[in-house]
């Protein structure tokens, strides 16, 4: 049953990614002046649309996933496509809420239970920033800052429960040091040609969350292996050159759900095999 309904949960949070990405990006293209034009597509005012033809939707149509299969992927109104990203977005979005419940490395009980919810609100925010950084290679801050709070809200929580605050603070300064301060030089040594500041402020947050030094280097491992798994096939294929543009949040955001997830049992593992 919780199952069930955090995979609708997740279907509704994925839908809203959806929106809020498109709405984001938007208004980003809006001049200060064009007040009317921010208010229709308003992240909290603004009614639901097509993307083409800009009509308002109606229920019928904002049904995750079931809508867009019954429309055959095209819109009511102007008949023109909707992008499978929507669907796979929703879809994605539930698979990680329901994941997350199975995997999840500790009881989900007491302070636990608030941790999981804010880990939901973070997935959603996650795969807005995936979705926008593999559309227009940006993160944008406006979904970036508002993250902080969440982080700050889970790296602290197991205070209330069982963990000392000094370590647990000292474990979430390690971690968020190792996450962005490893792009901060390449930024820096760069000039910003190899790395974003985008990907340093990401680096931090994911950092702070998964929170100390072993767990962040198994962030930033799995990334780059993700990467170069991605990376090699493409270039073998002719599909990509070596100094092809690959952005690299999503790659982190990847590392930091195998690290909040795995990092303790990957840990444990390790220190029985070597012992």
């Amino acid at each position: 049953m919780v199952v069930l309904i955090l995979s609708i949960t997740g279907l509704i949070c994925g839908s809203f990614v959806n929106a809020l990405v498109w709405r984001i990006h938007e208004q980003s293209m809006l001049s200060k002046k064009d007040i009317a034009k921010r208010k229709e597509i308003s992240v909290l005012r603004g009614r639901s649309m097509c993307p083409g033809c800009k009509h308002q939707l109606s229920i019928v149509d904002l049904i995750p996933v079931i809508s867009w299969i019954l429309l055959k992927g095209r819109c009511r109104y102007c008949k023109k496509t909707i992008s499978v990203q929507y669907p796979l977005v929703e879809l994605l979005t539930a698979i990680l809420f329901s994941l997350s419940y199975i995997l999840w490395p500790s009881s989900i009980h007491g302070v636990v239970i608030f941790e999981f919810i804010i880990w939901c609100m973070l997935l959603t925010g996650f795969m807005a920033l995936a979705v926008y950084d593999l559309r227009w290679y940006i993160l944008p801050n406006r979904i970036v800052y508002p993250l902080f709070i969440l982080a700050i809200l889970i790296s602290f929580a197991p205070i209330v429960s069982h963990a000392g605050i000094k370590s647990t603070i000292v474990d979430a300064l390690i971690g968020m040091a190792i996450g962005g301060g490893l792009f901060y030089v390449l930024f820096v040594a760069s000039n910003g040609s190899w790395i974003g500041g985008g990907d340093v402020r990401l680096g931090g947050l994911l950092g702070l969350i998964v929170g100390g030094p072993f767990a962040a280097m198994l962030m930033l491992m799995t990334a780059s292996g993700v990467g170069t798994l991605i990376a090699v096939p493409l270039v073998m294929a002719g599909k990509a050159k070596r100094n092809t543009r690959i952005p690299f949040g999503p790659l982190l955001i990847v590392g930091a759900i195998v690290a909040e997830l795995f990092a303790a049992s990957i840990k444990h593992w390790s220190l029985h095999l070597f012992s």
